[in-house]
């Protein structure tokens, strides 16, 4: 028996909780890119991966979480808070030019981000634009997998 996945309608919030994550050779511009619009940021949760949390930490006045390195298991903390809908959208400064040791990590934090219907900016033009939209400091509705739906037609 196949069951099909229903959706629900949820409010992503005006104060977003966003993850904060680069590639080595990206950490440096995903920094300008976070001192650029510092102050549209403050206001909301960060999250950052190691490396990267602790080069913002150091470098900006931003206030955030900060988790372990991406490759070590923050990739997974950062799905498993997007699966747990504690992350409303993700900045990824990836290098799609550098092979990555823990690309099949990349790749189900990207793929939990199209599950879970957050936005995601992999580079600076498509970050810009999100924290430009109106959308960014207003709650708006948004459409999510109906998991508890699911799991009840699965029994």
């Amino acid at each position: 028996m196949i069951t099909i996945m229903k959706y629900k309608t949820v409010n992503a919030p005006i104060n977003k909780s966003i993850a904060l994550v680069a590639h080595d050779n990206k950490k440096q511009d995903l920094l300008a890119w976070c001192q650029q619009y510092k102050e549209a940021l403050k206001i909301h949760d960060l999250y950052a991966t190691g490396t990267t949390g602790a080069l913002l930490q150091d470098n900006t006045e931003l206030s955030l979480h900060q988790l372990i390195s991406g490759p070590l298991g923050g990739d997974q903390q950062i799905g498993a808070l997007i699966t747990e809908q504690k992350i409303d959208m993700m900045i990824f400064f990836w290098d799609p030019l550098e092979a990555q040791p823990h690309d099949p990590d990349v790749k189900a934090l990207l793929r939990l981000a199209a599950v879970w219907n957050i936005p995601v900016a992999c580079n600076q033009s498509t970050a810009d634009l999100l924290i430009t939209s109106p959308l960014f400091s207003q709650a708006y509705p948004k459409k999510i997998p109906d998991y508890d739906s699911y799991l009840k037609a699965r029994t």
